[in-house]
C-alpha cells in the first residue's frame, strides 16, 4: 500500500502500513513487541479524545478511530490573507467562549490515559484546584499551592536572593532602574505553563565566614588558609613570600565558588535575576572597599586589575590632562618600578621632569631633602606607603601636607601597606590611593584606585568601550560619571566579590590586632636573623612593616633562595622590581622574607636554622 498519510483524512486503517504483522497486531492476536505501545490502548485513548470534540460522533465499540473531521479545521479560502495579529491581547473576563471547533473543558470526560499517567507525577488536590481555577480564568494569577508532603514530589520554590557572608542588603537601596524600565515591556498577564513536575531543591545558603577562632591567634588563624597545609620537598610549607602575594582564606575561596554557582552574570546591563544578583555582589564589594579605606562615597572607588594598572590609569588620565612642559613629578628612592616607569613615560611625553627624594643609610626618606624638591612647578607627588623591598614605612602625613602646601596632588601606593595597617584616605588627605587585592588575601587580577570625587569628575576616561558611556553616536560620545567612566568593558566581577570577602575576613580579625602582632613578629625575626653569621639586613628604618631583606656573605641570593626552598621555606630572591633602591645600597639583589598575619615564631625559627645550616655547610665556615 502506498497511501500518503498526509494526503487523506480517513481512518487509522487508511494510514497504517498494510502488512501482515501490523494487521495481526491491530487484531490483537499477537503479543506486542517490547518497546512498542499497545495499539488497543492508543485507539481507546484517541476515541476518548475525539469524543470530546464538538460535532464529532463517538465511534462504535471496537471501531477504528476517525481522523479529525475537515469541517473542524479552520483554513482560509484561497486568496484570503490570514487575520492580522492584534497589537495587544486582553484576556477575557470569563472562560474560553464556545465556538466551532472549540473544546468545552467543563463537559469533557476524564481521559483515562491522563489517569494512567498522573500516578507518575502525583499532585495534591490543591494543585488540581489551582489548575482548574486557571483554566476557568486564564487572565487571573494561579492561586498559591500548599507545600507537598515528603512522599510527593517536592514543590519548586521561587529562588530567593542569596544572602552571602557580609553581603549587600539590597532591600536598603532602590530597585535597579534598568529593571524598572524593562517591566512595562511585559504588561500582559502571564500564561501558566502546562504543569510539569520538576525536581529541584531550593537554593543553598552561601557558605558562612570560616574562621578558626574569634580571638587573634596565629596558630589557629593558619587553619583558615588551606594552602599552608601543603608540604614542599617532604617538609611543611613555610610561606614567607607575602610581599609578592598572600594566601587566601577558605572564606574567600568559598565566596568565589558561591558566586560562580549562584550569581554569575555580567553586571548593570540586563533585566534578569542573575544580573541583579551579580550587580548586588559587585557593588557590595565596592562599598566594602569604601569602608576599608574610609572613602566618603563608593563613587570614589574604581576597580582595576591591580596597583600597577591603577597608577597607569592616573598617569594616563589625570597626568596627560594636567601635566605640562617643565612641570615636575616627585617620587622617592624607595619606589617599586610600577611607581617609576609610568611617570618616566609621562615626563618624556610632556617634557616634564621626574625628581627623586633621597633616603638615608637605614632606608628612611630624608624629609628635609624631600621638601627642597617641592615648588611651584610640582604637579604630583607619588610615594609608597610601605617599601616592598625594605619594609620602610614612609612619613605620609608630613609628606602629603608639604605637597599640598605647594599645590601638588598626591598619589599613595598602598600595595604593601593594606595587609599590615589600617588605611584611612580621609585622615591622610591623599588625592589618590591604589592597592592590589592579591596583597591583601584576595584573588589576583583585582585592585582599586581611590580618587577624590572632585578630581575624578575632572578626569577624562583612559579606555573606551561598554559600561562607561551614556550615549554613543558617530559624531560624539557622552561618558558616565565615575566610577563607571573608568571601568570600560566587563570587569573582573568575581574577583571583586572575592576582594570584598577578604575585607570581611580582615574586619573580623581586626587590623589593629594584625598590626600589633606583626610588629612583635618583625622584632622577633630581626633579632633571629642578626644572630646568623655573615648576614646583613638591608633596610633598618625605625618604622618598618612586614619585610626582612638581607644578603648572606659569599652566597648569591638566588642560591640562598634555592637552598631554602629545599627545606620547604618560600622566600623571594632578586631585585623585587625595585632596582634603584638596591643600587642605593650598592647591591643588585636581596633575599626577602615577608610576613603576614598567619606567620609564627616557628616560621622565623625555621628560616634562621636553615640559614645557619647554609653557613656551616660552606667549606671553612663555622658557627
Amino acid at each position: 500500500m502506498s497511501t500518503n498519510p498526509l494526503s487523506e483524512f480517513g481512518s487509522v486503517a487508511a494510514v497504517a502500513p498494510a502488512t501482515d504483522q501490523w494487521a495481526t497486531l491491530i487484531g490483537g492476536t499477537q503479543q506486542v513487541p517490547a518497546g512498542l505501545p499497545d495499539p488497543a490502548m492508543l485507539a481507546r485513548m484517541a476515541n476518548e479524545f475525539f469524543s470530546t470534540v464538538s460535532g464529532a460522533q463517538p465511534p462504535a465499540a471496537g471501531a477504528l478511530v476517525p481522523a479529525i473531521p475537515m469541517s473542524l479545521v479552520s483554513v482560509p479560502p484561497a486568496g484570503v490573507a490570514p487575520p492580522a495579529v492584534p497589537v495587544a491581547w486582553q484576556p477575557p473576563a470569563t472562560g474560553v467562549q464556545a465556538g466551532a471547533g472549540a473544546i468545552d473543558s467543563t463537559s469533557a470526560h476524564e481521559l483515562s490515559f491522563l489517569q494512567e499517567i498522573r500516578p507518575r507525577y502525583p499532585e495534591p488536590e490543591e494543585t488540581a484546584a489551582a489548575l482548574r481555577a486557571f483554566l476557568e480564568s486564564p487572565g487571573e494569577p494561579v492561586p498559591a499551592v500548599a507545600e507537598r508532603s515528603t512522599q510527593q514530589a517536592p514543590a519548586v520554590p521561587t529562588p530567593p536572593m542569596p544572602t552571602v557572608p557580609g553581603g549587600f542588603d539590597s532591600s536598603a537601596v532602590p530597585a535597579f532602574s534598568f529593571l524598572e524600565e524593562a517591566r512595562p515591556l511585559f504588561s500582559l498577564s502571564p500564561v501558566a505553563p502546562v504543569p510539569v513536575p520538576v525536581t529541584t531543591s531550593s537554593q543553598p545558603e552561601p557558605p558562612p565566614l570560616k574562621l578558626s577562632s574569634d580571638l587573634f591567634d596565629a596558630q589557629t588563624i593558619r587553619r583558615d588558609f588551606p594552602l599552608l597545609r601543603e608540604q614542599v620537598n617532604g617538609r611543611p610549607l613555610v610561606w614567607l613570600d607575602n610581599a609578592a602575594t598572600t594566601q587566601k582564606p577558605q572564606s574567600v575561596i568559598d565566596r568565589l565558588s558561591y558566586f560562580y554557582e549562584h550569581e554569575n552574570s555580567n553586571v548593570h546591563r540586563a533585566a534578569h535575576e542573575m544580573a541583579a544578583r551579580a550587580t548586588d555582589a559587585y557593588e557590595s564589594a565596592r562599598e566594602k572597599v569604601r569602608r576599608f579605606l574610609n572613602a566618603s562615597t563608593p563613587r570614589e572607588i574604581i576597580f582595576v586589575r591591580g596597583a600597577t594598572e591603577g597608577i597607569n590609569l592616573v598617569a594616563q588620565s589625570w597626568g596627560r590632562r594636567y601635566v605640562e612642559k617643565d612641570d615636575e613629578i616627585v617620587i622617592t628612592w624607595l619606589e617599586h618600578h610600577a611607581n617609576i616607569v609610568p611617570w618616566q613615560a609621562l615626563c618624556s611625553e610632556k617634557q616634564a621632569r621626574l625628581r627623586v627624594a633621597p633616603v638615608d643609610d637605614r632606608g628612611q626618606v630624608i624629609l628635609e631633602e624631600y621638601e627642597k624638591l617641592l615648588g611651584p612647578k610640582t604637579r604630583l607627588v607619588s610615594i609608597a606607603q610601605v617599601s616592598n623591598a625594605l619594609g620602610t614605612v614612609t612619613p605620609l602625613p608630613a609628606m602629603i601636607e608639604a605637597a599640598h602646601r605647594h599645590g601638588a596632588k598626591v598619589l599613595v601606593d598602598g600595595a604593601q601597606a593594606v595587609s599590615h595597617m589600617r588605611a584611612d584616605v580621609q585622615a591622610l588627605d591623599c588625592d589618590f590611593y591604589v592597592f592590589s587585592g592579591h596583597k591583601v588575601f584576595a584573588p589576583t587580577g583585582i585592585g582599586v584606585v581611590y580618587g577624590k570625587s572632585e578630581i575624578l569628575d575632572s578626569m577624562p576616561p583612559w579606555q573606551g568601550g561598554g559600561n562607561m558611556i551614556q550615549d554613543v553616536t558617530f559624531e560624539r560620545t557622552l561618558y558616565n560619571p565615575p566610577p563607571s567612566r573608568f571601568e570600560a568593558g566587563t570587569g573582573n566581577i568575581a574577583d571583586a566579590v572575592g576582594l570584598g570577602a577578604a575585607i570581611d575576613y580582615l574586619d573580623h580579625v581586626g587590623m589593629a590586632n594584625i598590626s600589633r602582632y606583626e610588629h612583635e613578629l618583625l622584632a622577633y625575626g630581626t633579632a633571629a636573623l642578626e644572630r646568623v653569621p655573615g648576614l646583613r639586613i638591608i633596610g633598618t628604618a625605625a618604622e618598618k612593616a612586614g619585610v626582612l631583606s638581607f644578603v648572606l656573605d659569599g652566597v648569591r641570593t638566588e642560591e640562598v633562595g634555592d637552598l631554602l626552598n629545599r627545606e620547604g621555606i618560600a622566600v623571594r630572591a632578586g631585585h623585587h622590581c625595585a632596582q634603584p633602591i638596591h643600587r642605593r645600597f650598592g647591591i643588585e639583589s636581596t633575599v626577602r622574607a615577608s610576613l603576614a598575619l598567619y606567620n609564627t615564631c616557628s616560621d622565623i625559627d625555621a628560616l634562621a636554622a636553615a640559614l645557619l645550616r647554609i653557613q656551616t655547610a660552606r667549606p671553612g665556615r663555622g658557627v
